[in-house]
């Protein structure tokens, strides 16, 4: 390698150097931030290819021979464990609760393989060609993996991964180049661009790299705007469970009298039937008998209710022992023949004791006022009591 492009080559890692202090600051921050298990293993991930990149940097300061398979060794593991801890982390995100290997199993493999290739590796460009062809292959292995997945959000990820991996490849096959050299053929002109190119590498992985941190962001959104979205809809249904518990009876089941107001929207246009029940002698029934038999004759009556009248009629339980039947399009003789129904199952079902009622009738105009019409119904109601009396 020459001077101008060993002065590129360090030019090109001071600036990855730099770039990587900050993502690997970031990725700390954002781990710290967003307790995602992904976002650790990344922080892990970048902090490893930083430490790989700084000590590149002691051996151009350095030129230390002595030095030189202390720092392969800290190299190669400081690199691998970056594709490896990306990927975990990548695995992590994808397949929650899943990991790819333990951190006992990972310190293993960089122990080794850094010892094997401090020993086997005696120059920079056999480590170039040995690490690099490894990355690359790791890391388009990881790209297919991700893009296999299906996942949504990680296209961004997915092709930074695939871009440095294929980088990683490039530059394996420039340092091929220049351990063969001097090349006779076809390949002797590439010599020179090739040596170039190792020498501004690192700028082109950085633009690679930020384009891996720009996807890991993006999906970590994703994710965020998922959960987000998952938790506002078990929210919607939790407040939709808590309004039919607060809107239901839990004796009878029945509507309570708090969405009366909602009910007589929903018929102010059309019109409705409006039907005023009350229990005769009920008092007398939790005096002789006990609450226990009235609330059995509670639940009687509004199940004879709910099944006499249509699915889309409302059934409500107004007072203790009151009930409010608002029936839109129907008629009076359909409303006298479905209280007709009731009085007939009432019998049918009835026990020891016999629950009797009450019923008044009225027609609530489209438009007009519910609380008049209730007044109506109330009053035929008691009439109507005051006839069974007699």
């Amino acid at each position: 390698m020459d001077e101008t492009q060993l002065l590129l080559w360090r030019w090109s890692t001071l600036v990855q150097l730099t770039s990587l202090a900050m993502v690997s600051a970031f990725f700390a921050l954002l781990a710290r931030a967003n307790p995602r298990p992904e976002l650790r293993w990344w922080a892990r991930a970048w902090t490893a290819n930083l430490i790989a990149l700084f000590l590149t940097a002691v051996w151009w300061l350095s030129q230390s021979e002595p030095l030189f398979p202390v720092i392969t060794a800290f190299y190669v593991a400081g690199k691998t464990a970056f594709v490896a801890l990306l990927a975990q982390g990548a695995w992590t995100m994808i397949r929650p609760g899943g990991r790819l290997f333990t951190s006992r199993d990972l310190a293993i493999a960089l122990t080794v393989y850094s010892i094997g290739a401090a020993v086997l590796l005696r120059d920079l460009t056999m480590v170039g060609i040995g690490q690099h062809s490894l990355m690359g292959v790791m890391l388009i292995a990881l790209a297919i993996v991700l893009w296999r997945s299906g996942d949504e959000g990680i296209t961004w990820l997915i092709g930074g991964i695939a871009i440095r991996g294929v980088l990683a490849l490039v530059e394996a096959g420039a340092y091929i180049i220049q351990w063969r050299r001097p090349w006779q053929g076809p390949l002797a002109p590439l010599v020179e661009p090739s040596g170039t190119f190792l020498g501004v590498s690192s700028s082109f992985d950085m633009g690679a790299e930020w384009l891996i941190v720009l996807g890991c962001v993006l999906a970590v959104s994703e994710r965020g705007r998922r959960a987000l979205e998952a938790s506002h809809h078990r929210l919607v249904l939790a407040q939709d469970d808590l309004r039919q518990l607060a809107d239901r009876d839990p004796l009878t089941g029945a509507i309570n009298r708090r969405a009366l107001r909602d009910i007589f929207n929903e018929v102010h246009r059309s019109g409705a039937m409006l039907l005023f029940f009350d229990l005769d002698g009920f008092k007398q029934i939790n005096d002789v008998h006990g609450h226990a038999a009235g609330d059995d004759c509670l639940r009687l009556f509004a199940s004879a209710l709910k099944e006499s009248f249509r699915p889309d009629d409302h059934v409500v339980r107004y007072g203790g022992d009151e009930f409010l039947v608002i029936a839109r399009g129907l008629d009076a003789a359909a409303a006298r023949s479905r209280v007709d129904d009731v009085t007939q199952r009432m019998k049918r079902n009835a026990g020891p004791i016999w629950c009797g009622f009450s019923v008044g009738m009225t027609e609530l105009e489209p438009g007009g006022s519910p609380e008049q019409a209730l007044q109506v119904a109330d009053q035929n109601m008691y009439k109507s009591k005051n006839r069974n009396r007699r």
